[in-house]
């Protein structure tokens, strides 16, 4: 297997364009909203939805790529895709600017990656065309539940077909929606969303008995219940959901309505982390990478010089903590690099996925939290952002499976057991 380490042209333009818009759009406000938690920032979304469509196909906010362009030259060799690539570096310089406020990029989030990592063509076609219509839009996914957070499998919501109807019927509740009330409540600012429910067809059948629904805005039934108050990411809003006896179409469940010996409804749930968590830590990598560098900034203004090159024993105490930072940042984001890489290749990456998932949790928690360390009271003091970065890392190791759930995944693949025998 052979990987490029040279940036893709598509990749060099994502960049630098976002770029722009964390140095001039995100960072200027990156206070003001941490201090007004869940206030919508519309010039930013107007701007980011109206850019997104200009460099055509999935938005930053949709963790769902483009679809490849076919060309009209049936002789001409077939270029390997970067879309994943480009997103995971769109997401890391979205984050570096504010991790809080790339959430409510406009787009899918994890709703849209997963139509399309478990939809079939017409669901993809219906559902995710609308992020690129006339007013932003969002979409979510709701899967955890009070009894169910790691253990996907233990999902208690559940989901009914009524024959007479030919209708799914759900009753159930969620918690920890990212993006839930933009999602599912209409707000004339945005487009009709939606949010994706992941239910069980049949409880009996354990995890072969796993569904997910799109639930369309304004559904009757749903109610976003209550939006959580953070430590950190507290522009982006984070909802609970109920579902009493919603009704949604038949033809809205992505997958098989039938249930089958085999897993295929919770394999669908993980496909869609296996595209998405190396985007995740793309994010948990920003964060890192911006308290970093504010770190070297501050010090080079205090006329202290990383004298790199020099053995570790001829160097100081603050010059080794800063050269370990960036080994663990540079190395967590060669993990994701070679994750997504593997994703555009169309190559199973369920083990580097998770790895990409640890480690950048593990980094940007350790980063941002030597950052305040080295700067002490500059550090704590709210005049600066290195307090928020740190507020900001710790969701990295929780939101798309924890570090915990993600080292086991890690061990079943590394040695070859399964979930039951492995726990």
């Amino acid at each position: 297997m052979t990987i490029e380490f040279e940036t893709p042209k598509p990749v060099e333009n994502a960049r630098f364009l976002l770029q722009t818009v964390a140095d001039n759009m995100m960072r200027p406000v990156s206070r003001e909203m941490d201090e007004n938690e869940h206030e919508i920032p519309y010039g930013y979304v107007e701007f980011m939805h109206t850019a997104m469509k200009a460099m055509g196909g999935g938005s930053a906010g949709s963790l769902a790529p483009a679809e490849e362009k076919k060309s009209a030259d049936p002789n001409k060799p077939k270029r390997p895709s970067v879309a994943y690539q480009v997103l995971a570096n769109q997401l890391e310089m979205l984050s570096w600017g504010d991790v809080g406020m790339y959430l409510i990029t406009p787009g899918g989030g994890l709703g849209a990656a997963a139509v399309q990592a478990a939809g079939n063509a017409e669901q993809r076609e219906k559902f995710l065309a609308r992020f690129n219509g006339e007013k932003p839009t969002f979409a979510a996914m709701c899967m955890t539940e009070a009894g169910a957070g790691s253990d996907t499998s233990a999902i208690r919501t559940r989901a009914v077909l009524d024959e007479a109807t030919r209708e799914w019927v759900i009753t159930g509740e969620k918690i920890f929606v990212t993006a839930g009330d933009k999602s599912f409540n209409e707000h004339p600012e945005f487009g009709k969303g939606f949010i994706v429910v992941w239910a069980s067809i049949d409880p009996t059948a354990g995890r072969a008995g796993m569904r997910s629904f799109v639930v369309e805005a304004g559904t009757p039934g749903v109610k976003v219940t209550k939006l959580e108050h953070k430590m950190g990411i507290r522009v982006s809003d984070t909802a609970s959901i109920t579902l009493d006896a919603v009704r949604v179409p038949f033809e809205n469940i992505l997958g098989s309505p039938t249930v089958e010996k085999s897993t295929t409804g919770f394999k669908g749930a993980m496909a869609t982390f296996d595209a998405t968590r190396p985007l995740v830590a793309a994010t948990g990598i920003g964060v890192a990478r911006a308290a970093f560098e504010e770190v070297k900034k501050m010090l080079a203004e205090q006329g202290v010089e990383i004298r790199y090159g020099l053995p570790r024993q001829k160097l100081s105490s603050i010059e080794r903590d800063v050269i370990d930072m960036e080994i663990m940042l540079k190395s967590a984001w060669l993990l994701v690099l070679k994750a997504v890489w593997m994703a555009d290749n169309k190559q199973p990456n369920a083990l580097e996925s998770s790895m990409s998932k640890v480690k950048s949790g593990d980094i940007v928690t350790k980063i941002t939290q030597k950052a305040v360390e080295i700067m002490g009271p500059l550090g704590y003091s709210r005049e600066y952002l290195l307090e928020k970065w740190f507020r900001d890392a710790k969701i990295t190791d929780i939101y798309e499976g924890t570090g915990q759930i993600n080292r086991l995944v890690v061990a079943r693949q590394v040695l070859g057991y399964s979930g039951s025998e492995l726990r």
